[in-house]
Order: structure tokens, then C-alpha cells, then sequence
């Protein structure tokens, strides 16, 4: 089975995504890194180097190479589901699972992250708060065609894995 893991940056995916992995016994991936390892280049770079148009094209093709992996939690990126046919993509090939935060949260979260976030470089607290709420009020209608959406705020893993079985059951 492949869970993908979606929503705004900050929202959890990596480390909720490898605590799933871990849990099940499955593989995990960011699509970010595998993207940094397929194109030998790190997303910083990737963003100074190209435009964001450029990006989103490698991030489309990097998404198609994980539909054929087996017992893998992705991580996609927070701009992942909102290009293309993302979400459809996502949707077809496994369980996407939307990891809903408050914008206060996630604003707390970007403040105090060790992760450089490209999007991010050289913003103010308030100007930080702003970009969250103006892409999330973009992207999240994105984010809501997910299969199962939970609370990223609080969120319990032991719970979630059992929402993602529940919610294979009723599928098949």
C-alpha cells in the first residue's frame, strides 16, 4: 500500500510520515529529497537556479516514479497536490492523507524549524504568518480532496494508522 502524506509546510508530513514507516514496517520517502538526490541538486539551489515553473515539472515526473513502490509512506511536498494532476495522481495510486493544521500552529512551527525553507528565506514573523495564510488559503481546496483528513495539530499516529485501515476496508 502507498500512503502519501499531504499538506502545508510544517504540517508534520516528514517526521509523521517516518513515525508510519517505522510503525508498519514500510519504506519512506520525501519527494523533496528524492528530488535532491535524483537531480544531484538541493531545493534551495533548485529554486535560485530555476523558476518555480521548473520545479513543479520535476516535482510532477519525481511523483510518478513512486506509483509503482510497494508498503511506502511519501511525503510530498506543501506545493506537491496543488500542480498538474497532482492530487488525482496521488489519489489513483495510493491513500492521501491531508494533515490539517491551524495556521498558528504551522506559523510556530516555521518559526522554530531547523529546516531552511526556500519560500521563507528573509520573512519577518508577520510576513511569515501572511504567506501561510494567503498560500494555504490557495492551496488547501487541493489539500481537501484527500481521502482521510486528520488533525495535524494533535496528532495521534496509533490513531491515524487505524483511520488509514478502516479506510482501506470500506474501499475494497
Amino acid at each position: 500500500m502507498l500512503i502519501y502524506l499531504v499538506g502545508y509546510m510544517g504540517s508534520g508530513k516528514t517526521t509523521v510520515g517516518q513515525m508510519i514507516s517505522w510503525k508498519l514496517g514500510y519504506s519512506f520517502i520525501d519527494l523533496d529529497s528524492m528530488i535532491e538526490e535524483k537531480y544531484k541538486i538541493t531545493i534551495a539551489s533548485f529554486f535560485s537556479k530555476f523558476d518555480e515553473k521548473v520545479f513543479r515539472k520535476v516535482e510532477n515526473e519525481t511523483l510518478k516514479d513512486t506509483i509503482l513502490m510497494k508498503d511506502t509512506v511519501v511525503s510530498t511536498g506543501g506545493g506537491t497536490p496543488c500542480y498538474f494532476d497532482n492530487m488525482e495522481i496521488i489519489n489513483k495510486s495510493g491513500i492521501s492523507v491531508y494533515l490539517k493544521t491551524s495556521t498558528n500552529t504551522l506559523h510556530q512551527r516555521l518559526l522554530t524549524s531547523k529546516k531552511k525553507r526556500p519560500l521563507l528565506a528573509g520573512k519577518t514573523s508577520p510576513a511569515i504568518m501572511d504567506h501561510i495564510m494567503t498560500q494555504l488559503a490557495i492551496r488547501e481546496p487541493y489539500y481537501l480532496r484527500s481521502m482521510i483528513i486528520t488533525d495535524g495539530n494533535s496528532l495521534d499516529v496509533d490513531e491515524l494508522i487505524k483511520t488509514i485501515f478502516n479506510f482501506t476496508k470500506k474501499s475494497n
